[in-house]
């Protein structure tokens, strides 16, 4: 995927993939195989805990540290790194990217055209890849909970809700 430059030069595509990585499964394998596809170089964001708690109202089950760990021996994952920032364009300043790589359950939303927007002012692409429905960590952490709990509490709400991992 290399794009010459009107200099002759070859330009490298750097792709960028956010995401919790929490209970770590398919449909998060899915995602980066499909991102490092269409870029040179593919860097994986992996959420902090307090984005999360912020962002989805809860925490991760698996510590941060072990996350990246995961995330950096993925054999397309060229680089992890953690993402702190609420704001993706800040995430785009302390990083670069060329294209962001998002599930399509933020296509065609409210945050999927603010998002869609603010990198088309600084030359970034978004690109959507299908959601894998058989398997989310909404649904690990509900089974969870209902093993050590015996009900998934806060995770029925945050389900309901829309909110997706």
């Amino acid at each position: 995927m290399d794009i010459p430059e009107a200099s002759g030069r070859i330009q490298h595509r750097v792709g960028y993939a956010g995401g919790a990585f929490d209970l770590f499964h398919v449909g998060h394998l899915n995602i980066l195989r499909h991102a490092r596809s269409r870029c040179d170089y593919l860097i994986a964001g992996v959420v902090s805990d307090e984005v999360l708690l912020r962002t989805k109202g809860a925490a991760a089950v698996v510590p941060l540290t072990e996350r990246l760990e995961i995330v950096r021996h993925i054999s397309f994952v060229d680089e992890a790194v953690t993402e702190t920032a609420l704001d993706k364009l800040e995430t785009w300043q302390k990083v670069g990217f060329d294209i962001y790589f998002k599930g399509d359950d933020w296509k065609g939303t409210e945050r999927g055209y603010a998002l869609e927007l603010a990198f088309a002012d600084v030359g970034v692409e978004v690109v959507y890849f299908p959601y894998t429905m058989t398997t989310s960590s909404t649904r690990l952490r509900r089974a969870l909970d209902t093993l050590t709990t015996g009900q998934p509490a806060q995770l029925a709400r945050a389900d309901a809700a829309g909110v997706r991992s």
